[in-house]
């Protein structure tokens, strides 16, 4: 049985089933498998024909093993991503020679977050079920996330679900992707803040669960919840079989805010898939590009950008990254962590260990002017329209890239229909919502509005979760 260990070193190893309802560890750590799944290029080489939902359970059954049976994750793969609005689920969408758009929108609220959090909450739907248990999910969204988590969970039995987004700093269509979905268990607040307060309140809150006075617990959704990384892996793996893995390597260029997407592609080629190159596509908040290219750590004022989703100052799973650079020392780690958590001064890492991070993965940051430019020009080449924050990775992978005999595929994690402002900007026509979303704009709206205060944040909780 797969067993998970904190980054921090000081925490107890826990289960799947018991990380996937746990989300940080009490030492403040990230759960980690304690042993990656190894696959053989000869093992990888004959998924090479498998639809995405088979190839998926090859990738994830190792990390689940012993807690969830491997017939009930057929079937929750099976009904996962028969539900995608496209066939192939993550279809490729090449834009140049041997530079390839991975479309990972066609899930139900058009985003990549779709890809694990409608399996999250099936997997929390069957542990609660085989634990007579009910929980709150607590999460905090700059964009994408909060409409995947409600939209996988607001089917759940034993959730109460309730999400915190920055008041008038997500895109229309974001926000009505959570607020129109109308349930007794789901509940949206708008903070008056931005993101990292949210974040913030949503990280003390699992602290400390006083408020909750002991009958429940909370669960994340957020992309610390180790079940999102693992179900993000997969697509690495899919797109990479495709364009004729394993037999030639593969290259990825991922916009990344949180750094779980990018961490996923980490994970699936310590797992064995031959992948030659990450490179990480920032924004303005380019705490991770600052990091990469000029070692130094500092957290500095978030700005609101047309790339909402990677609007954040703090990059949470950076640290499961970390972990390995440190070789998996978590008293070096815990130590390295409380520096960079004062959010005082510059801290630096250690350059032997930045040098192996460096081995595999570039970096890129990308103002807002020359964003709405590569929209323009891909567009203008191919006729292909990039949301965004694609457009981030499209840029990192044409500046970064160290081999063109390699496949380059960024990760399109949204559509762009989403991101009115930016496709404007670009002077470019906005495409329809797809057909299930097509009367979005009609629908009843529910959220509530509250300031940027934990206390009246938990009232709220409490007050809806015993009600």
């Amino acid at each position: 049985m797969m067993k998970y260990i904190s980054t921090r070193g000081n925490a107890p190893e826990l289960t799947f089933e018991e990380v996937l309802l746990t989300g940080l560890a009490e030492d403040g750590g990230l759960y980690v498998p304690k042993e990656v799944p190894q696959f053989s290029l000869e093992e990888i080489q004959s998924w090479r024909d498998l639809p995405y939902a088979d190839l998926a359970h090859h990738v994830i059954y190792p990390f689940v093993e012993g807690c969830i049976d491997s017939d009930a994750l057929k079937t929750i793969l099976n009904d996962v991503y028969g539900g995608f609005g496209h066939k192939a689920v993550a279809p490729l969408q090449q834009i140049d020679h041997n530079e390839y758009v991975l479309e990972l929108f066609h899930g139900p609220t058009l985003a990549f977050k779709d890809f694990a959090l409608q399996t999250l909450g099936r997997l929390l739907d069957y542990v609660l079920e085989k634990r007579h248990e009910k929980v709150v999910i607590m999460g905090a969204t700059s964009g994408d996330t909060g409409s995947a988590a409600i939209e996988g969970t607001k089917a759940c039995k034993n959730v109460d679900i309730f999400i915190l987004h920055p008041h008038n700093k997500v895109s229309e269509v974001q926000r009505r992707q959570m607020s129109t979905v109308l349930g007794d268990n789901i509940h949206n607040i708008a903070i008056e803040g931005n993101f990292d307060e949210a974040q913030d309140m949503v990280k003390a809150s699992f602290g400390d669960q006083a408020f909750l006075k002991g009958e429940r617990k909370l669960v994340a959704v957020n992309s610390i919840n180790w079940a999102r990384i693992m179900s993000q892996i997969v697509y690495y793996f899919y797109s990479a079989l495709n364009l004729g893995a394993p037999l030639r390597p593969m290259a990825y260029s991922v916009p990344t805010g949180n750094f779980g997407d990018i961490f996923a592609g980490y994970m699936a080629k310590k797992m064995g898939l031959p992948i030659n190159q990450l490179v990480i596509g920032t924004n303005s908040n380019d705490v991770l590009h600052r990091i990469m290219s000029r070692n130094q750590y500092e957290v500095m004022p978030l700005q609101h950008t047309i790339t909402p989703s990677m609007d954040i100052a703090v990059s949470s799973n950076f640290e499961r990254l970390l972990f390995d650079l440190y070789d998996r020392d978590g008293k070096a780690l815990s130590s390295l962590m409380e520096k960079m958590n004062a959010k005082k001064d510059v801290v630096e890492l250690d350059e032997a260990n930045l040098d192996k991070a460096r081995a595999l993965f570039d970096s890129y940051a990308c103002d807002e002017n020359t964003t709405v430019e590569t929209i323009q020009q891909v567009f203008s080449e191919t006729g292909y329209l990039l949301d965004p924050h694609t457009a981030v990775g499209v840029k990192a992978a044409r500046e970064c890239r160290r081999d063109h005999r390699i496949p380059m595929i960024t990760l399109g994690t949204a559509h762009p229909v989403k991101f009115e402002e930016a496709i404007q900007r670009a002077g470019l026509e906005m495409p329809s919502l797809p057909h299930h979303l097509s009367d979005l704009m009609e629908r009843e709206e529910r959220f509530t509005v509250l300031p940027a205060n934990i206390k009246d944040v938990q009232s709220f909780i409490a007050e809806n979760t015993f009600k």
